[in-house]
């Protein structure tokens, strides 16, 4: 046979003859399971406590009393105070106003002397009165005479009550020249200057008083159960028993802080947003001082308010991301395995699931997310701390 046939079928052969010589004393492999690595969660020690609810809302600082300043006489105005700006402040019975007196003091003269005059007219007929009752007596005239008398007396009697009454409506519409703060307040705004004639019945100036203020929160129905209010309650709450409510606002650079109380709710509940509106206020110190944090929030302010609500006992707060199909919580037990646990949520209120029932002290409830869980499936855990600030402990 020719060289080059017979090569090639010896190289075939002897590659042949090796791989079934190295396939025959080559180890066989044994299979083995590779174990499973346990994912890393992150879990929270349950440590049941009392608790007090809040409830959060928002509104804007109005004042508690808002009036126009009418002056009750007409004239021309002769005085205006410093105050009577937009912004000024003023205090109680303060003079803000003053209005052309000259007429008025002419109207209370004129009235003093109609007064005089038929006080002396009264005296004359009274004097004579009783002296044609002294001629009655003697029979030196008749009945009718003394009738007429007593009639005469009658007339100058009501003549003088008319003068007096006149009198007195003179002198007040005298002391109405000067319009006076009837409250401290500010101004809001003014609308008459110097030398303008004002009508009687016309505003001048709105003012509203500053002793405190008052914030209207729209809380939705469903949150009143959680604030320790008498239901359909009439009037204002008692202040004992009423829920302190903290202000906060950021304005002028700074965070601001204000407490108040729930006094009362409004009557009637928004037919298109099921609100109810309950009323906040907020007082001045009564120290005298002047000093940003003793004065109440001013007019017009956004502001956030949290309201105190009613305590709870042994409630867990966790994140509510924590819950699971509804009603149910991971718990990690003693050999580092999840388990479902089902709870009963006292509220889910913004990030945080209030618990009350199903879990006890000590448990290890799973926070972290995990995509696919099946029950008895191990896991390494990193416990993490509750913030203090969580829940509102009761003191």
């Amino acid at each position: 046979m020719k060289p080059k046939i017979v090569l090639p079928i010896v190289v075939l052969a002897g590659a042949l003859i090796g791989s079934a010589a190295l396939l025959a004393t080559s180890q066989r492999l044994q299979p083995t399971q590779p174990e499973p690595v346990a994912p890393t969660v992150r879990v929270v020690q349950i440590e049941p406590r009392s608790v007090r609810m809040t409830v959060h809302a928002v509104g804007t600082v109005s004042p508690r009393t808002e009036t126009e300043l009418v002056p009750e006489v007409s004239g021309n105005v002769v005085w205006i105070s410093p105050n009577l700006v937009a912004g000024g402040y003023f205090e109680a019975s303060e003079a803000l106003l003053r209005i052309d007196d000259r007429d008025y003091l002419n109207a209370v003269q004129r009235a003093r002397a109609t007064v005089n005059r038929t006080q002396a007219e009264n005296e004359f007929a009274q004097f004579e009165l009783q002296r044609l009752e002294e001629m009655e007596s003697r029979q030196l005239i008749s009945r009718s005479d003394v009738e007429s008398g007593m009639r005469g007396a009658r007339v100058a009697e009501a003549s003088l009550q008319d003068a007096e009454a006149a009198l007195e409506q003179a002198e007040r519409n005298l002391t109405r020249t000067e319009i006076v703060a009837p409250f401290a307040g500010l101004v809001r705004s003014e609308q008459t200057d110097l030398g303008q004639f004002v009508n009687r019945g016309t505003s001048v100036a709105s003012i509203y008083a500053v002793d405190y203020v008052e914030v209207r929160l729209p809380i939705a129905d469903q949150q009143l159960a959680y604030l320790d209010l008498p239901v359909m309650q009439r009037g204002e709450l008692d202040e004992a028993t009423s829920p302190t409510v903290a202000l906060s606002a950021q304005f002028a650079g700074g965070e601001y802080r204000w407490d108040g109380k729930l006094v009362r709710t409004e009557a009637e509940i928004d037919a298109r947003s099921r609100m109810v509106l309950a009323v906040a206020r907020i007082s001045a110190k009564e120290d005298g001082t002047s000093d940003s944090e003793d004065l109440p929030p001013p007019i017009g302010l956004f502001v956030q308010a949290e309201i105190e609500g009613r305590s709870a006992d042994n409630v867990v707060i966790l994140p509510r991301s924590a819950i699971r199909n509804g009603n149910q919580v991971l718990i990690v037990d003693e050999d580092e395995r999840l388990r479902f646990r089902t709870v009963r949520i006292l509220r889910i209120y913004e990030d945080d699931a209030y618990i009350n029932a199903g879990l006890v002290a000590g448990d290890r409830v799973c926070i972290s997310p995990l995509q696919t869980v099946v029950d008895g499936m191990r896991v390494t855990t990193v416990l993490e701390e509750v913030p203090l600030e969580k829940g509102m402990p009761v003191q």
